[in-house]
C-alpha cells in the first residue's frame, strides 16, 4: 500500500499507521529481550514517522530508543535520543513527550554522576508539567499518567543518592498509583520498594515489595522480570530478616515461572 500513489494527507496517514504497528512490533521485541529485532523496527519506524512528517511520532521513537538504550546501559545513546531531541524540536512536541524525554535525559545523567545537569532536567520536566496540564495527550505517551513524572524523578533522585527528596516523590506515586495500569503499578510499588530499602526501612520495603509481587501475578515479561530482580538484588542483604526472608522466597517463585 504504501509504494502506490495516494493524495498527500491521505499517504502521511497511510505512514504513519505503518510506522505505529511497526513500532508496537518493536516494543514487544524490547520486552521479550530481542534487542536487536527491536532496535530494526524501531529504526523502521522512525524512517515512516519522518516519511509521514510526523514531529510528535518521532519524538516518541526517540524516547522509545532512549529507553533500549537505558536498558542496555549506554548513556551516551540516551542523551543522544533525548538532549538533541529537546534541542531540535521540544518546542513543537507535545508536552507529556517532553517530560519523558527531559526525565529520560535526567536518569542517563544521574547514572553517570552528572548532579547540575540531571537535575536541570528534572526541573524542566516539572516546569513543563505545570505549564501545559491540559495539553492534549498524544496516543502513544498516554502511559505519562499523574505520577509517572514523579516515580522517574524518584528513580534519578535514588541514584544520586538523594533518598531524603526521593522519597517524597515516590510517596506521590504511590497515591496516585491506584489510577495507573497494573504494569505501572508493578513499576511504581518496586520504585517504592528501592528508595525504601535505600533510606533503610526493610520492613516497609519487604512489604512494597510484596504488593509488587501481588499485582506482578501472571505478567510475562522481560523487563518486568529486571524490575524485580533488582528489588530481589536491593533487600538480598537483608534476607535474615523474617520479612524479607517470606517476601524474596515468593519472588524467587514468581520469578522462576515459565514466561516470568
Amino acid at each position: 500500500m504504501l509504494r502506490t500513489a495516494y493524495e498527500n494527507n491521505l499517504g502521511r496517514q497511510l505512514f504513519r499507521a505503518a510506522g505505529s504497528l511497526t513500532a508496537f512490533a518493536g516494543i514487544c521485541a524490547y520486552d521479550a529481550d530481542q534487542q536487536m529485532a527491536a532496535t530494526s523496527r524501531f529504526a523502521e519506524a522512525l524512517s515512516l514517522a519522518r516519511a509521514a512528517a510526523d514531529l510528535q511520532f518521532e519524538g516518541y521513537l526517540h524516547a522509545l530508543l532512549a529507553n533500549q538504550a537505558m536498558h542496555l546501559g549506554d548513556m551516551a545513546q540516551v542523551l543522544d535520543h533525548t538532549e538533541n531531541v529537546l534541542d531540535t524540536l521540544g518546542l513543537q512536541l507535545n508536552s507529556a513527550l517532553v517530560c519523558d524525554l527531559h526525565t529520560l535525559a535526567a536518569k542517563a545523567h544521574a547514572r553517570s554522576g552528572s548532579v547540575s545537569a540531571c537535575h536541570r532536567h528534572l526541573r524542566a520536566a516539572e516546569a513543563t508539567a505545570d505549564a501545559n496540564p491540559d495539553d492534549p495527550p498524544l496516543p502513544e505517551v498516554s502511559y505519562m499518567s499523574a505520577g509517572l513524572i514523579q516515580l522517574q524523578t524518584a528513580e534519578a533522585l535514588r541514584r544520586l543518592g538523594d533518598t531524603t527528596a526521593a522519597r517524597t516523590y515516590v510517596d506521590e506515586t504511590i497515591r496516585t498509583s491506584p489510577h495507573t495500569h497494573l504494569r505501572g503499578r508493578v513499576h511504581r510499588w518496586a520504585g517504592y520498594a528501592l528508595v525504601l530499602t535505600a533510606q533503610g526501612e526493610i520492613d516497609r520495603a519487604a512489604h512494597a515489595a510484596a504488593t509488587m509481587l501481588d499485582h506482578a501475578v501472571g505478567m510475562e515479561s522481560g523487563r518486568l522480570h529486571d524490575r524485580l530482580t533488582s528489588v530481589v538484588k536491593a533487600l538480598q542483604p537483608y534476607s535474615t530478616e523474617p520479612s524479607v526472608a517470606s517476601t524474596l522466597e515468593r519472588a524467587h517463585v514468581q520469578l522462576a515461572e515459565p514466561g516470568a
